[in-house]
């Protein structure tokens, strides 16, 4: 197996469970809080979206589909165009009310263009310093593992999320 094949993998299961957890999500589910503190289901994945188009765009030395792909003005968010979600407070994670194809429409644009990335990928590509304001410096290799893990853990807290959502509206 060849490392590109690993990367577009790791992104293609990141694909499904995203996928998932969206499918047959009504607006209401993907704005439920489990406490007034909790990430809702649509923040989890405009951020981990974020993130990705974010991070994968800078080692690809490419704009964000965030921007070029016109999503910034189709969410109409009251954040400004760079905002990934980091540091956000309880109120800011409430603005992202928007529905489930809307989310999948970004998501996919921001897959398709990570695959495109990383199946070109070689092995010698993995060493190359993509930020070096850490001691020691990311490699590209490790930052795509950051993604990769950080959106995995995202979109498992919003399949959690829609769980006890769904079990909750059950009783």
């Amino acid at each position: 197996m060849k490392i590109s094949e690993v990367w577009v993998d790791a992104f293609g299961r990141v694909r499904d469970a995203t996928h998932r957890v969206l499918d047959g999500a009504s607006r209401d589910v993907l704005t439920s809080r489990p406490d007034p503190d909790a990430n809702t289901i649509a923040w989890l994945v405009w951020h981990l979206t974020r993130i990705q188009d974010d991070h994968v765009a800078d080692i690809a030395g490419v704009e964000q589909q965030w921007t070029t792909g016109g999503w910034y003005e189709r969410f109409a968010l009251p954040f400004t165009s760079g905002a990934t979600g980091y540091g956000q407070s309880r109120e800011e994670v409430a603005r992202v009310d928007v529905d489930a194809s809307l989310l999948l429409g970004y998501f996919d644009a921001v897959h398709e263009a990570t695959v495109r990335y990383v199946g070109r990928l070689g092995d010698d590509d993995l060493d190359r310093i993509v930020d070096e304001r850490w001691d020691p410096p990311v490699s590209l290799g490790v930052r795509l593992v950051s993604v990769v893990e950080d959106d995995l853990q995202h979109v498992g807290q919003a399949a959690y999320v829609r769980g006890l959502v769904e079990r909750r509206a059950l009783s």
